[in-house]
Formats: C-alpha cells, structure tokens, sequence
C-alpha cells in the first residue's frame, strides 16, 4: 500500500470512531448526561448536521488550495473539536462538539477520494478508494469496540481521548506522506457548483440520503437493539460490534472490487435491494440470539459494499467538479445518518420495541433502491437518444 493511501485510510480511522461509537454508548452518555436514549440518539444526528455543512462549505472554500494542504487542516479539525468533547461539562456543550466534530468529516473524504483516485493505478481507481474507506471499516472493527470497552468500564470521555491521540496521528501521516499534488481547482465558484445542476447528481445524492439512511436506522440503536430484544448483556456490546466491524471491511473490499468490475450503478442497486431484505431479518429474528449475530455481520457487510460503487458512480458524474461532487456525497451519507438516527427513533417514542427502527431502514432502503433504478432507466434513455 503506498503510505499516502495509508495516511488517508488513517484518517478514516478517526473519522469512523467519532461517528460510529457514539451509538454503542448512548446508554452510557445518556446516564451520564442525564437525558433519555432517545434524546441521546440526537448526539449523532447534531454530528450528521456538521458533516452536512462543512463538506461542500470547506471544499470550496479551499478549492484553490493543495489538497496536501486541504488534508492537513481537515485532519487537525478533527483533533482539535474531538478533544473539546474530553471537557464537555453537559449535554448540550457535547452536542455542540459533535457538530464541530462533524464539520472536516465530509471534506476529508471529499478530498481524499480524489486524491485515491488520481494516486491509483489506471482501472484501480475504486479499489483505492476502499483503500481509504479502510479506515472506516477498521474502526467498526477495532477502534469502535474497544471504544466503547472503555466507555463502558472506565469513562466515556476517555474514548474520546483516544479519538483525539488518532486524529493527531492522521495529522502527523499527512504531513509525512502525503505528495505535494497540485491543485485542481478552477478558481471560479460558478465552475464549481455547476455540478449541482446535473439531474444525475441530485439523483445520486438521494439515493445516498435516503438508501444508506437504512443503515443508520439500525446501526444508531444496535445497543439497545442487542440489549432488550436479543438479550444480550451491555458488556457483550463491544464484542459483538466487532462482527459489524468485520463485515464492513469485507463489504468495503467486495465493493471496491465490483465497482471496478461492473456497473456502479447496477451494484447499488442490487445491494440496496439486499440491505432491505437484510433489514426485514433483523426485525422479524433478532429475538434469537444466534440469528442476531449473524445479522450483524451481515448487515455491516451489505451496507459498506454500497461505498465504493457510489463514490466512483458520483466521481465519474462530476468531471471537473470531482472534489465538491465528493464531499457533497459524503454529505449526503450523513443525511441519511441524521434521518436514519432521527426516523428510527420515531417508532421508539411511539412506544415500540428496538426492533422497529429496522423497518424504517427497510423502506429507506427500498425508496433507494427505486431512485437508483429511475436512475438506470434515466441513463439509458439517453444514451438512445444519443444513438
């Protein structure tokens, strides 16, 4: 692996422990902060709202700007506000640093995808690009675990401690490996955001919102999930987080894989349909323990194998506007946190069991599944239109 993909895939790391465990220690937070789950289920929601705004704001605002230098500072934003999270004295200071923590997440990957991309072997492209989502995975299959571990038997401010020790590794790699590209920026804000009126990216970016939305409909509430309706005991959450862990990083390589293989667009498709499937098991069986372990995995799996195909489908959508057109993909993943974590919740203050979130993902799935084909269909008939 060349060290600046490692360093990207470092920074993946960072960004996928300050997204993801947060939800294997709501019980923890919420104790702790006084609020309700529910109410602590907005934590993740006020870090999606970040990501949704810094993504394209800081990409143009440094759109002229090395994208060495770029990474640099996205990576000491990361540092710095997930440290503030060390001190935070009540709930609402703690929902203030997740937003600001939010806030370099999208630019990040935004820009790196790109950077993968253009530091990739010719045909490779997508694969370098999982490369960096690597990190993403790995920190659902080590770093989040033993995250919430020490949330759950000594503080959880301590996880963010070791967030922070991560992100200042993340800065130090880039500063290190990362080559000195030039820029591609035009200069011009106008050239850049005429990649928001392309029909093909608003498509893409609903299919993003909405279909990976599923996943944070069931991943925001696993803890819970786990605990009431698969019986299994809090201390045993860390572990079996672990098999989500492990079945993102497959899912992540397969997507990479089939993205340079196939149709980008087809394999979205197919593994949405997938994941609603995936998700109408989890609701119907996770009463039995068994079955809930190996949906565990299997969800982490189909839900990362959408990744990588939907990165390239964007980046080959946006040409000349591939950064801004990345970082608003990565936007809109965490639109779809924020409406998973928020729809899902819905059911629970309606009075149903943990179980119910899963349907809410089934229908986001299915509703992604749909724009996708409408997208497929879209393209074909401009191509014969073509012809």
């Amino acid at each position: 692996m060349k060290k600046a993909l490692f360093a990207l895939a470092l920074g993946g790391l960072t960004i996928g422990i300050t997204e993801f465990v947060v939800m294997g220690l709501l019980p923890d937070i919420a104790s702790d902060t006084g609020v309700s789950i529910p109410v602590a289920g907005y934590l993740i929601s006020a870090y999606a709202l970040g990501v949704v705004v810094g993504a394209p704001t800081l990409v143009i605002l440094g759109r002229n700007q090395p994208p060495k230098k770029m990474l640099l500072i996205f990576s000491m934003m990361l540092a710095g506000f997930n440290a503030l999270s060390i001190i935070a004295p009540n709930y609402e200071f703690l929902v203030v640093t997740r937003f600001l923590s939010g806030l370099p997440h999208g630019a990040f990957f935004g820009v790196g995808a790109v950077v993968a991309s253009r530091l990739a072997e010719k045909g490779k492209e997508a694969q370098a690009v999982s490369i960096m989502f690597s990190g993403l995975t790995l920190a659902n299959l080590a770093g989040v675990p033993i995250g919430t571990y020490i949330g759950h038997h000594l503080d959880w401010r301590y996880t963010f401690v070791l967030i922070a020790i991560v992100g200042l590794l993340t800065v130090l790699s880039v500063y290190a490996w990362m080559p000195k590209l030039e820029s591609e920026g035009s200069g011009s804000m106008k050239t850049q955001l005429a990649f928001f009126t392309k029909a093909d990216a608003w498509l893409i970016i609903a299919i993003t919102a909405i279909g990976f939305g599923g996943l944070f409909a069931w991943i925001s509430y696993i803890a819970p999930l786990l605990t009431d309706i698969s019986k299994f005991s809090a201390e045993s959450v860390p572990y079996i987080l672990v098999l989500a862990g492990l079945g993102m990083v497959v899912g992540n390589l397969i997507g990479g894989r089939l993205a340079d293989t196939l149709s980008p667009a087809t394999t979205v498709l197919s593994l949405l349909i997938f994941l609603a499937l995936d998700l109408t098991l989890v609701f119907l069986v996770s009463d039995n323990p068994y079955m809930s372990l190996v949906l565990v995995f299997l969800t982490g799996c189909i839900s990362f194998a959408v990744v990588a195909p939907i990165q390239m489908l964007m980046i080959q959508t946006a040409r000349g506007s591939e950064m801004i057109a990345s970082a608003a993909l990565q936007a809109s993943f965490n639109i779809g946190n924020a409406l998973g974590a928020f729809l899902g919740g819905l059911p629970l203050f309606a009075g149903y069991s943990y179980a119910s979130p899963n349907l809410v993902g089934v229908a986001m799935a299915l509703i992604g599944a749909l724009v996708t084909l409408g997208l497929i269909v879209r393209r074909k008939r401009l191509v014969a239109q073509v012809v």
